[in-house]
């Protein structure tokens, strides 16, 4: 099933934004792949398991798009939104692409500017957690539980906001709560993990309303509501568990770094740390900066300075 199913573009294939979105999921997976290749050629260390993280991720989008998932047209369409909302930005977030592009631009003015947006205020508050998920979670409540969804069949160019929309708040919720490239604020686990369990109940009540009522507007036989209703709970609950996991082996990670360096700071010997070395001092030093007390003593005291 392309997006024709549930609306045809032009032609009865995916509208011309659908398209250009896929097209460009595919253009940015080279040139991660361009990127990872010359870090390699410089002598530095990228693991290659996240540029099959990254390169399935823009396939996965272009097949979105493209391709026919199973199932009627509503089925269909719960499992574009599992991939293109879910699965695929999990994977182009675990590839951490904003520290390869920092790693390979290297010291400049593109790279200053590029740190400069990450850590700005407004993307602060752009990947604050629970913002994040409002505008992943609750966008998806706005076009299921509304006349969205069934006015995205007679405006292609509605169809093809939606899906776009769904991909960069599904980036921009899976980055806040993963935060494995440089932010401006690092947010505790606490909330991160406050904020997933937060919004995988909310996907979860959507997808079971999903089961009993289907979208306002719509016409979709029960079957098919029911069956993409089971693909939205059970495949959300899947990638939700997936970004649990990501999230716990960060916390871990972070306390065992910080653990192995509160250890070596600890281990350090005390001898070992070096004193503030002076010069040598001269008699006349060391009569001119420090007069004994004696009075004998500051009689050749003054009898020196001024012999010197």
């Amino acid at each position: 099933m392309t997006f024709a199913h549930v609306h045809p573009g032009p032609g009865g294939g995916p509208v011309p934004a659908e398209s250009l979105s896929a097209v460009v999921a595919l253009l940015v997976a080279l040139a991660y792949l361009a990127a990872a290749a010359r870090l390699r050629r410089r002598g530095d260390v990228w693991p290659r398991w996240r540029d099959v993280s990254f390169t399935s991720a823009g396939l996965g989008t272009a097949w979105a798009v493209w391709g026919a998932p199973p199932g009627g047209p509503f089925t269909g369409h719960m499992i574009q939104h599992l991939v293109i909302g879910m699965a695929a930005p999990l994977l182009f977030v675990v590839a951490r692409p904003l520290t390869l592009a920092l790693r390979t631009l290297g010291p400049g003015h593109a790279r200053r500017r590029l740190l400069a947006l990450t850590r700005s205020r407004p993307v602060g508050w752009l990947v604050f957690p629970p913002l994040a998920a409002l505008l992943d979670v609750g966008g998806l409540w706005l076009l299921l539980r509304t006349d969205l969804f069934a006015a995205m069949r007679h405006e292609p160019w509605l169809h093809g906001l939606v899906h776009t929309h769904m991909l960069v708040a599904g980036l921009v919720f899976t980055f806040a709560v993963c935060q494995l490239d440089p932010v401006r604020r690092r947010w505790s686990v606490a909330v991160r993990g406050a904020t997933l369990l937060a919004a995988g109940a909310a996907h979860a009540v959507l997808a079971k309303t999903l089961y009993a009522l289907p979208p306002p507007g719509t016409d979709f036989t029960a079957a098919d509501v029911h069956s993409g209703a089971q693909w939205m709970y059970y495949g959300g609950d899947v990638v939700d568990a997936a970004l649990a996991v990501v999230l716990g082996v960060g916390w871990y990670t972070a306390a065992e770094r910080a653990r192995t360096r509160r250890a070596r700071r600890g281990a350090a010997p005390v001898g070992n740390a070096r004193m503030p070395q002076s010069r040598p001092v001269t008699s006349r030093e060391s009569w001119s900066t420090t007069p004994p007390r004696h009075p004998t003593a500051r009689s050749c005291h003054e009898l020196s300075r001024r012999h010197w």
